[in-house]
Protein backbone atom coordinates (compact mmCIF):
# COMPACT_ATOMS: atom_id res chain seq x y z
CA UNK A 1 0.00 0.00 0.00
CA UNK A 2 1.49 3.18 -1.24
CA UNK A 3 0.18 5.66 1.43
CA UNK A 4 2.51 5.74 4.51
CA UNK A 5 0.11 8.55 5.98
CA UNK A 6 -2.66 5.69 6.15
CA UNK A 7 -0.66 3.19 7.03
CA UNK A 8 0.36 5.08 9.96
CA UNK A 9 -3.22 5.52 10.95
CA UNK A 10 -4.24 1.68 10.09
CA UNK A 11 -1.87 0.83 12.62
CA UNK A 12 -2.62 3.54 15.05
CA UNK A 13 -6.06 1.68 15.09
CA UNK A 14 -4.97 -1.57 15.30
CA UNK A 15 -3.16 -1.06 18.37
CA UNK A 16 -5.83 1.25 20.03
CA UNK A 17 -7.71 -2.02 19.43
CA UNK A 18 -5.80 -4.36 20.54
CA UNK A 19 -5.31 -2.38 24.15
CA UNK A 20 -8.66 -2.38 24.47
CA UNK A 21 -9.12 -5.85 24.25
CA UNK A 22 -11.68 -5.64 22.02
CA UNK A 23 -12.99 -9.32 20.09
CA UNK A 24 -11.75 -7.74 16.26
CA UNK A 25 -12.71 -11.16 14.27
CA UNK A 26 -11.57 -9.73 10.68
CA UNK A 27 -9.33 -6.42 10.20
CA UNK A 28 -7.68 -6.01 6.62
CA UNK A 29 -6.83 -3.24 4.44
CA UNK A 30 -7.66 -3.30 0.59
CA UNK A 31 -5.86 -1.08 -2.17
CA UNK A 32 -7.61 -0.61 -5.72
CA UNK A 33 -5.04 1.46 -7.55
CA UNK A 34 -7.17 1.59 -10.87
CA UNK A 35 -9.36 4.47 -8.77
CA UNK A 36 -7.09 5.49 -6.68
CA UNK A 37 -8.53 4.48 -3.36
CA UNK A 38 -7.86 2.88 -0.53
CA UNK A 39 -9.34 1.59 3.12
CA UNK A 40 -9.71 -0.08 6.44
CA UNK A 41 -11.98 -2.62 7.55
CA UNK A 42 -12.44 -4.52 10.15
CA UNK A 43 -15.41 -6.50 12.11
CA UNK A 44 -16.35 -6.94 16.29
CA UNK A 45 -18.06 -10.02 17.55
CA UNK A 46 -21.03 -9.20 19.24
CA UNK A 47 -22.74 -12.61 19.12
CA UNK A 48 -21.86 -13.52 22.34
CA UNK A 49 -22.62 -9.99 24.13
CA UNK A 50 -26.09 -9.39 22.40
CA UNK A 51 -29.32 -11.36 21.87
CA UNK A 52 -29.92 -9.44 18.82
CA UNK A 53 -26.77 -8.62 16.40
CA UNK A 54 -23.82 -10.45 15.22
CA UNK A 55 -21.67 -8.05 14.78
CA UNK A 56 -19.88 -4.40 14.13
CA UNK A 57 -18.03 -2.93 11.06
CA UNK A 58 -16.55 -0.08 10.83
CA UNK A 59 -14.69 1.17 7.17
CA UNK A 60 -12.26 3.53 6.62
CA UNK A 61 -12.03 5.18 3.29
CA UNK A 62 -9.34 7.10 1.97
CA UNK A 63 -7.91 7.83 -1.53
CA UNK A 64 -4.58 9.53 -3.13
CA UNK A 65 -5.55 12.69 -3.44
CA UNK A 66 -6.59 13.02 0.26
CA UNK A 67 -3.29 11.67 0.73
CA UNK A 68 -1.59 13.70 -1.10
CA UNK A 69 -3.58 17.07 0.72
CA UNK A 70 -2.35 15.60 4.25
CA UNK A 71 1.34 15.41 3.38
CA UNK A 72 1.30 19.12 1.91
CA UNK A 73 0.11 20.23 5.17
CA UNK A 74 2.08 17.98 7.64
CA UNK A 75 5.24 18.96 8.36
CA UNK A 76 8.69 16.73 7.83
CA UNK A 77 6.20 14.79 4.92
CA UNK A 78 7.75 17.14 1.61
CA UNK A 79 9.83 13.15 0.69
CA UNK A 80 6.36 11.25 0.58
CA UNK A 81 6.26 9.44 -2.77
CA UNK A 82 2.88 10.97 -3.88
CA UNK A 83 4.46 14.15 -3.80
CA UNK A 84 6.84 13.33 -6.27
CA UNK A 85 3.65 13.27 -8.78
CA UNK A 86 2.19 16.54 -10.65
CA UNK A 87 -0.76 14.92 -10.99
CA UNK A 88 -1.38 14.87 -6.85
CA UNK A 89 0.72 18.13 -6.17
CA UNK A 90 -1.94 20.07 -7.40
CA UNK A 91 -5.15 18.67 -5.87
CA UNK A 92 -7.79 20.71 -3.68
CA UNK A 93 -9.11 17.64 -2.20
CA UNK A 94 -9.60 18.02 1.09
CA UNK A 95 -8.13 15.72 3.92
CA UNK A 96 -11.44 14.12 4.79
CA UNK A 97 -11.86 10.08 6.25
CA UNK A 98 -15.36 8.92 5.30
CA UNK A 99 -16.37 5.74 8.05
CA UNK A 100 -19.09 2.91 7.76
CA UNK A 101 -20.27 1.90 10.23
CA UNK A 102 -22.57 -0.85 9.88
CA UNK A 103 -24.72 -3.00 13.30
CA UNK A 104 -25.50 -6.46 11.45
CA UNK A 105 -28.52 -7.97 13.22
CA UNK A 106 -29.34 -11.39 14.04
CA UNK A 107 -32.36 -11.90 11.48
CA UNK A 108 -33.43 -15.04 12.62
CA UNK A 109 -33.91 -13.21 16.35
CA UNK A 110 -35.74 -10.19 15.05
CA UNK A 111 -38.71 -11.12 13.72
CA UNK A 112 -41.08 -13.63 14.34
CA UNK A 113 -40.76 -17.51 12.97
CA UNK A 114 -43.77 -18.06 11.80
CA UNK A 115 -46.59 -15.70 10.05
CA UNK A 116 -50.30 -15.31 11.50
CA UNK A 117 -51.42 -15.97 8.02
CA UNK A 118 -50.37 -12.30 7.16
CA UNK A 119 -47.56 -12.75 4.25
CA UNK A 120 -45.98 -9.63 5.16
CA UNK A 121 -46.71 -10.32 8.91
CA UNK A 122 -43.09 -10.96 9.81
CA UNK A 123 -41.90 -8.18 8.31
CA UNK A 124 -44.24 -5.72 9.92
CA UNK A 125 -43.47 -6.78 13.32
CA UNK A 126 -39.82 -6.11 12.45
CA UNK A 127 -40.67 -3.12 11.14
CA UNK A 128 -42.01 -1.71 14.71
CA UNK A 129 -38.88 -2.31 16.58
CA UNK A 130 -37.04 -0.77 13.42
CA UNK A 131 -38.94 2.43 13.72
CA UNK A 132 -38.19 2.82 17.38
CA UNK A 133 -35.03 2.36 17.16
CA UNK A 134 -34.34 4.58 14.21
CA UNK A 135 -35.94 7.19 16.60
CA UNK A 136 -33.69 6.45 19.30
CA UNK A 137 -30.85 6.34 17.46
CA UNK A 138 -31.30 9.53 15.36
CA UNK A 139 -31.20 11.32 18.61
CA UNK A 140 -28.15 9.67 19.93
CA UNK A 141 -25.98 10.43 16.80
CA UNK A 142 -28.29 13.64 16.34
CA UNK A 143 -25.09 16.07 17.31
CA UNK A 144 -22.76 14.19 15.21
CA UNK A 145 -24.69 15.38 12.12
CA UNK A 146 -24.18 11.92 10.11
CA UNK A 147 -26.49 10.25 7.85
CA UNK A 148 -28.38 6.55 9.29
CA UNK A 149 -29.97 4.14 7.23
CA UNK A 150 -31.96 0.66 7.10
CA UNK A 151 -30.31 -1.80 4.63
CA UNK A 152 -32.69 -4.75 4.68
CA UNK A 153 -33.43 -7.83 2.02
CA UNK A 154 -36.70 -9.86 1.73
CA UNK A 155 -37.11 -13.25 1.07
CA UNK A 156 -39.73 -15.23 0.64
CA UNK A 157 -40.65 -18.53 1.69
CA UNK A 158 -44.33 -20.74 2.19
CA UNK A 159 -45.40 -18.44 4.97
CA UNK A 160 -44.74 -15.02 2.96
CA UNK A 161 -42.07 -12.31 3.25
CA UNK A 162 -39.50 -12.27 5.78
CA UNK A 163 -36.27 -10.48 6.32
CA UNK A 164 -33.38 -12.03 5.00
CA UNK A 165 -30.91 -9.67 5.79
CA UNK A 166 -30.80 -6.91 8.34
CA UNK A 167 -28.45 -3.99 8.48
CA UNK A 168 -28.08 -0.41 10.46
CA UNK A 169 -25.07 1.82 8.69
CA UNK A 170 -24.19 5.10 10.21
CA UNK A 171 -21.86 7.32 7.72
CA UNK A 172 -19.38 9.51 9.86
CA UNK A 173 -16.78 12.15 8.13
CA UNK A 174 -13.47 13.32 9.98
CA UNK A 175 -11.45 16.52 8.67
CA UNK A 176 -7.62 16.15 9.03
CA UNK A 177 -8.26 19.98 8.60
CA UNK A 178 -5.44 21.65 9.91
CA UNK A 179 -3.64 19.56 11.91
CA UNK A 180 -0.01 19.95 11.23
CA UNK A 181 2.15 16.73 12.43
CA UNK A 182 1.80 13.13 12.15
CA UNK A 183 1.52 12.90 15.92
CA UNK A 184 -1.56 15.08 15.76
CA UNK A 185 -3.23 13.67 13.64
CA UNK A 186 -2.34 9.75 15.83
CA UNK A 187 -3.93 11.43 18.73
CA UNK A 188 -6.82 13.18 16.51
CA UNK A 189 -7.93 9.38 15.52
CA UNK A 190 -7.34 7.84 18.36
CA UNK A 191 -9.76 10.24 19.79
CA UNK A 192 -12.26 9.87 17.20
CA UNK A 193 -11.85 6.16 17.20
CA UNK A 194 -13.23 5.65 21.31
CA UNK A 195 -15.94 8.37 20.00
CA UNK A 196 -16.93 6.23 17.52
CA UNK A 197 -16.53 3.16 19.98
CA UNK A 198 -18.61 4.89 22.53
CA UNK A 199 -21.47 6.06 20.15
CA UNK A 200 -21.21 2.35 18.84
CA UNK A 201 -21.97 0.54 21.77
CA UNK A 202 -24.62 2.68 23.37
CA UNK A 203 -26.31 2.32 19.36
CA UNK A 204 -26.25 -2.15 20.53
CA UNK A 205 -27.86 -1.26 23.85
CA UNK A 206 -30.39 0.69 22.29
CA UNK A 207 -31.19 -1.27 20.10
CA UNK A 208 -30.83 -4.62 21.64
CA UNK A 209 -33.07 -3.53 24.29
CA UNK A 210 -35.51 -2.80 21.73
CA UNK A 211 -35.91 -5.57 19.95
CA UNK A 212 -35.69 -7.39 23.39
CA UNK A 213 -39.44 -5.08 24.59
CA UNK A 214 -40.98 -5.79 21.20
CA UNK A 215 -40.58 -9.27 21.07
CA UNK A 216 -41.80 -9.15 24.87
Amino acid sequence: MDYPIFQSIVNKINGSLLKRNINVTKFRTWDEPKINAAGLEFYIDLSQSTNHLKSLSINFDWDRFREASLARQLNGTDSHPILQSETFTTTSVKPIIDIEVTWHFREDRCQPDNSNGDANFRIQKAGEWMNEASEQVNELLLSDDIITRWHIEVDGDKNGKYLSAINLISYFQYSFTDIESLKEVHKFVDRKLVHLLYKAKRVVEMVDKTVQDHAA
